[in-house]
């Protein structure tokens, strides 16, 4: 290919990013500014013009998604093969791939399994019982938080910081997770990452050979990655330089899972010949779009200034709306989601929110419309009971060590294996120092059990190392066929399945999750001729961005950290309320204010032409229980121009507010229960004054100053308020 075609099509920024010099490069990118076609070009630019291998590369991305998207537009430019040759995938994937390589050298087993997210909060789980602890005190899931963010600074059990007693206990638990991982023969995500960067670290002979192989290491999202990640880039381009990275400040959203926009930072340090370019032209948004978001993150600081513009100029204003409560909210998504269908397809249309448990009313809204829908963040295929029980079968046959699929598995379907027994072999595995599978084969050599349990451990045993032998004869996908004829696993799923609500598509449930059985066949024919080993990797590897189907018709509902990466022409943004958006846990530092104002501006560079921004007097569940809620603050941010018609809305400065349109007329002759100078004392709040007083529809809401927390804005008829007597 030459040199014209590589460039044809990109703007004047966009061919001074791909045709850079050498050496370190920064290129922040826009949203929606053509930064994967940047980063491709910029990979088919280096083996083209300064002929480098393609043996020599490795190119990062986030998701599978992007790395199958990126690898198929270089085989359009350069063919299968030179596509093919390069490293290409998410930082998980190629560090699983090193680790496998490099597994003597680094201390593990090279058929090592991955735990997945669920696997890590069963062993967790299974460390806080050992350790007796209170669960509900030390909760698992929040231990196990507090553990991936030790691993993503690079601190093992050892070193792990301790300055309270809860520390104390999570260094403990630390600790175990990490021996009952190693006993398993396991890593977790993190572990990919942390295993990786200690490896480059200890050994130079291994590092010299990763820093020789990939002279040239392309990254995108950089403002993603966290400091396991940086020190493992770090280190392959410390003796070449050649690091290119694709980044937006503006869109980093990840802090929670230990991304670090301080990388960024920390590049310019280490390498400071570093070049930057910037993409401000914009191919997804509309002029009007564009402008509301600079206009909401230009309150950040600490920032590169991007002036994104786009030759869409302007388009249709942005639709801002205040319900009365989540039920309004969603009635009003939902009819115009209905309304819009008459132009667009379900598929077009996109509803954002913070936090998971914001569905709910969207979606009964969107069901009593008929309206199709999808819901990110719901159970995973991969997560479906079903399908974890059938990959149990799988990594029991690459890895018989690994303790939870033991678990899972052994008396799945039924085979006579109960608590009991199964609370014999964790006793043996415990007292000889064994996996629970080496355990059983020693409790079956010493004959420690007798009669129906050593019949039933023995045909276990049996099982898995019949599986074995057909694996080694046929490969995968003859595998699963025997796992599912040696189980009889339809007829398990028929006499072990409870029907609950009839589905849509008139399948019993039986029937529907021995659907997702043949969906997983069918992934396992396509990739019938990798080792058990790397599609095991695979699979545990999917995000849920990664299973979108693309064909399903069908509106989509997300989360504002999920929308990453995706666009739509039309997004609705739900819930931009204080406490919501920005999150109540977010309040305490500007840094945490800030991420929670790129997190809306991510939302809003989704939207390709229409943009729909909702927020609710008040909340019935959630963080603000009953009492009436306040536009989020970013919505002051936005300039008039932008809005359809900016509506009647209260303002924190004076706590007053306007009755919008939707709202039934007052009656002139109802009346307050409180009055202005009214002493009152609240349950929770004390004693304060009553300093306005109004009727909002059908309710009387009630402003009260109280002594220790300030004013609040109450539901009369829900707050706990007496009226105190006068003196």
């Amino acid at each position: 290919m030459d040199t014209v075609n590589l460039l044809e099509g990109l703007n004047a920024q966009q061919r001074e990013a791909v045709t850079a010099p050498e050496g370190p490069v920064l290129v922040l990118a826009g949203p929606g500014s053509g930064k994967t076609r940047v980063l491709t070009r910029r990979a088919a630019w280096m083996q083209v013009e300064l002929a480098v291998s393609p043996w020599r590369m490795m190119a990062v991305t986030f998701t599978n998604k992007a790395a199958r998207e990126m690898r198929q537009r270089l085989a359009a430019m350069l063919g299968e093969n030179a596509a093919r040759a390069m490293a290409l995938g998410t930082f998980h994937a190629l560090c699983a791939r090193i680790l496998r390589r490099e597994a003597e050298v680094a201390g593990l087993s090279p058929d090592y399994v991955i735990f997945d997210s669920d696997d890590q909060l069963s062993l967790m789980k299974q460390v806080v019982r050992e350790l007796g602890l209170d669960d509900k005190r030390y909760r698992p899931r929040s231990l196990l938080n507090s553990v991936s963010r030790a691993k993503n600074e690079l601190i093992p059990p050892t070193e792990y910081p301790t300055t309270t007693y809860h520390d104390l206990v999570a260094a403990r638990a630390y600790a175990r997770y990490q021996e009952l991982l190693r006993k398993s023969n396991g890593l977790d995500f993190d572990d990919l990452l942390m295993e990786t960067a200690k490896l480059f670290q200890a050994d130079d002979l291994v590092r010299e050979k990763y820093q020789h192989r990939y002279r040239h290491i392309l990254v995108d999202e950089f403002q993603d990655t966290n400091m396991a990640q940086y020190v493992i880039l770090n280190l392959l381009a410390r003796e070449h330089h050649s690091l290119y990275v694709v980044a937006d400040e503006d869109q980093s959203i990840y802090s929670w899972r230990g991304a670090d926009a301080r990388n960024i930072r920390r590049l310019r340090q280490d390498f400071p010949e570093l070049r930057t370019y910037l993409l401000e032209e914009n191919y997804r948004s509309t002029q009007v779009i564009l402008d509301a978001a600079q206009a909401v993150i230009a309150r950040n600081r600490g920032r590169t200034p991007k002036r994104l513009f786009t030759r869409r100029q302007g388009g249709v204003a942005i639709r801002l709306r205040e319900a009365y409560d989540e039920v309004d909210e969603a009635r009003f998504v939902a009819e115009e989601i209905q309304r819009l269908l008459r132009s667009y397809r379900p598929g077009d249309v996109a509803v954002m929110y913070r936090t998971n448990a914001q569905s709910r009313a969207l979606e009964e809204s969107l069901v009593h419309r008929n309206i199709p829908y999808r819901l990110i963040g719901a159970t995973r295929f991969y997560a479906r009971k079903e399908i974890k029980d059938l990959l149990a079968y799988l990594r029991l046959v690459q890895n018989p060590d690994d303790d939870v699929s033991l678990l899972r598995a052994i008396n799945v379907p039924p085979r006579g294996i109960g608590a009991r027994t199964i609370a014999r072999v964790s006793e043996a595995a415990a007292e000889q120092g064994l996996s629970r599978y080496r355990a059983v084969l020693w409790l079956l050599e010493q004959r420690a059990v007798k009669g129906r349990t050593y019949n039933a451990l023995l045909a276990f045993v049996s099982l898995v190392q019949q599986w074995l032998q057909v694996y080694q004869e046929t490969g995968l996908d003859a595998l699963l066929e025997s796992i599912l004829a040696d189980t009889n696993y339809r007829a398990y799923l028929r006499t072990h399945t409870q029907e609950r609500a009839p589905r849509s598509d008139g399948l019993s449930a039986a029937d529907a999750r021995w659907e997702n059985v043949m969906a997983l066949q069918a992934v396992v024919s396509e990739a019938a001729d990798l080792p058990l080993g790397d599609f095991l990797t695979e699979v545990a590897l999917v995000a849920d961005v990664d299973e979108l189907s693309e064909e399903q018709d069908a509106v989509t509902l997300l989360t504002l950290h999920s929308a990453k990466g995706l666009e739509y022409p039309v997004v609705f943004i739900t819930g931009l309320e204080e406490g919501r958006l920005p999150h109540s846990r977010s309040l305490d530092t500007e840094q945490e204010i800030a991420e929670e104002r790129r997190l809306l501006y991510v939302g809003m560079t989704r939207a390709k032409e229409r943009l729909y921004l909702t927020y609710a007097f008040r909340r019935s569940w959630g963080w603000g229980g009953g009492e009436p809620s306040e536009p989020s603050r970013f919505l002051d941010d936005l300039p008039a121009e932008v809005l359809s018609r900016p509506q009647p809305q209260r303002t924190r400065a004076t706590s007053t507010w306007s009755q919008p349109a939707w709202r039934p007329s007052r009656p002139q002759q109802r009346v307050t229960q409180y009055h202005v100078g009214d002493r009152v004392q609240h349950a929770h709040y004390g004693e304060g004054t009553v300093m306005e007083c109004e009727l909002s529809g059908h309710e009387e809401v009630v402003t009260v100053l109280f002594e220790h927390v300030g004013a609040k804005r109450l539901l009369a008829g829900r707050a706990p308020l007496t009226v105190l007597p006068k003196h």
